[in-house]
């Protein structure tokens, strides 16, 4: 009996140092590069594509990117993240030489899509990737990126590196990888499928899910129907105030919203006001921007979901 607990110390003790040891290397590491590439993507301009744009712009990028006192998209740092991400710095795109306009289109699009930098730098996961977004869409918000709008006013602002925490540097070389680029154009459903426009806005334009399933590290931004409690409410986040907070459920279980009609789905998400008037707590955005057709095409697909019984206290 001895033995057998020595011999069991000794090979706990070998695989605790090969933890080590391995966790010692990630650290150093850092997070992985990848090969910048430069795909074909043409990018016009008219006056109907920039307001698109800066419609998706102001509901995508301007939250994180936006400086809070500019109000140019300057970036900064990110203060809501929660500590396990470490500390992050959100890039300033009106940088000359490391933001947007250092960029072409296709290195843009391809950053959007698969999250490599064109220095190779993978984006780590609190900024979002944009693999099955429509090309138009993308087109719409590159444009607007392009633009002379007062956001994207040019700013020498100079944000310091991101410093990932180890778990994060652990989750980009083991589980979260550059998605692959799009072999073919990306269409967008027409509005008149309800459902399946619903669908692409929720997932793969706003990516309500990313917040609204049970934890950023176990979201899915390819397949985003697998991530972990999908819609199911419970990601861990931080009010105005920095205090622990938990996504909403936004199935339509009894714990979730199966109390919302359409009306009241579309006063929360564009006002941030429950059904009983009480506002709904930060972080959640209110989408303004989108219309009342668009907002009623997610109450649709959600509807559609598996009912998650997932009450969050």
């Amino acid at each position: 009996m001895r033995k057998f607990l020595k011999i069991a110390g000794l090979v706990l003790g070998a695989v605790v140092l090969l933890l080590i040891i391995g966790a010692t290397v990630i650290n150093i590491k850092g997070v992985p590069t990848y090969e910048a590439k430069e795909p074909v993507f043409i990018v016009d301009s008219d006056s109907m594509r920039l307001e698109r744009g800066q419609k998706l712009v102001s509901m995508i990028c301007a939250d994180c990117h936006m400086g809070k006192d500019s109000r140019i998209l300057e970036g900064g740092n990110m203060d809501d993240a929660g500590s396990a991400f470490g500390k992050i710095y959100i890039a300033n795109l009106t940088h000359p030489t490391t933001g947007v306009p250092s960029y072409t289109d296709g290195q843009l699009a391809y950053l959007l899509r698969t999250g490599v930098k064109r220095t190779g730098e993978y984006a780590p996961p609190w900024m979002p990737k944009f693999p099955g977004m429509a090309d138009e869409d993308m087109r719409d918000i590159i444009a607007f990126l392009r633009s002379d709008h007062p956001w994207l006013t040019p700013s020498d602002k100079h944000v310091p590196p991101s410093e990932p925490s180890l778990l994060v540097k652990v989750l980009c070389n083991f589980v979260f990888k550059p998605y692959p680029y799009p072999e073919a154009e990306i269409k967008k459903p027409v509005i008149a499928d309800k459902i399946a426009y619903g669908a692409y806005i929720a997932n793969d334009v706003y990516q309500c899910y990313s917040c609204h399933s049970a934890d950023f590290t176990t979201n899915d931004e390819f397949n985003p129907e697998k991530s972990e409690g999908f819609y199911g409410g419970g990601t861990p986040m931080a009010d105005l105030d920095g205090n622990p907070i938990k996504s909403a459920n936004i199935t339509f279980h009894e714990t979730g919203i199966a109390h919302y009609s359409e009306a009241d789905f579309i006063k929360a998400v564009k006002w941030g006001s429950r059904p009983n008037g009480e506002p709904i707590s930060a972080p959640m955005s209110k989408f303004s921007g989108l219309d009342d057709e668009e907002v009623a095409a997610i109450y649709a697909y959600l509807k559609t979901l598996p009912k998650i019984d997932h009450k969050i206290k």
